[in-house]
């Protein structure tokens, strides 16, 4: 009689932290570097988020909100040279989803446990071979703890909103520099105080503050650290 075939889960890296510290420049980056998927988890809430707020629904209507989380059709297309294509119902979703109102409302229902539970088998099933890089606030210590690598970036709230107010000014948006730091310590004193899923680090989490950094150099440390772990492909 044959043994039974044991599965192994395709390895994970797990990259945390607040808005604006290169996070997502870095993950879509290291995706396509490592030929890996992708996982943008706060697409996913901002993703609820958006759909809830062209049905006019409360933000505070857990019940509905976990209904409109658990029913999403997405699919993140890794793209090395830009941000990653984002697909809800097979249609590709545009600036919209990044917008800053989107992002307010996207972590107001990121802090109710209904929505957090109804995305959290869809996150999961996010990995796959050859392997999965995962973007969010809560990938090292709720989604995938058992993740092989686990990096939690930082950077100061001033340079967060400087990095924000120039991207979101390249697609055209007209913002408030001020406005945006307060909305970014508002929004970081949200995350790091909910009761489900608080912003931190994991305890086994390699930590790098990004404030004096290029993303360049970022990218340099999250693949050098990468590669102490994984079978690294040569640069195509």
């Amino acid at each position: 009689m044959s043994a039974a075939t044991i599965r192994v889960p395709a390895p994970v890296i797990a990259v945390d932290g607040p808005s604006g510290v290169g996070k997502g420049t870095l993950c879509q980056w290291l995706a396509a570097r490592l030929g890996w998927s992708l996982l943008d988890s706060g697409a996913l809430y901002r993703l609820t988020a958006l759909a809830a707020l062209r049905r006019n629904l409360s933000l505070e209507d857990e019940v509905r909100l976990a209904a409109v989380a658990a029913g999403l059709d997405v699919e993140f297309q890794a793209c090395p040279a830009g941000a990653p294509r984002i697909v809800l119902d097979g249609v590709e979703v545009g600036v919209e989803l990044r917008s800053e109102s989107c992002g307010d409302a996207a972590s107001r229902v990121a802090a109710l446990p209904a929505v957090r539970a109804a995305l959290l088998h869809r996150q999961r099933d996010f990995r796959r071979a050859p392997g999965l890089v995962a973007d969010g606030r809560d990938m090292g210590t709720v989604v995938f703890p058992d993740a092989e690598l686990k990096l939690f970036l930082t950077a100061s709230s001033e340079e967060r909103a400087r990095r924000r107010y120039k991207q979101l000014r390249e697609n055209g948006l007209n913002v408030n520099l001020k406005n945006l730091v307060e909305e970014i310590d508002a929004r970081d004193r949200r995350d790091a105080q909910r009761a489900v899923a608080p912003l931190e680090p994991a305890p086994d989490a390699e930590i790098l503050d990004t404030t004096r950094m290029s993303i360049e150099d970022v990218c340099d440390w999250a693949l050098t650290r990468a590669a102490e772990r994984f079978v690294v492909p040569e640069n195509r």
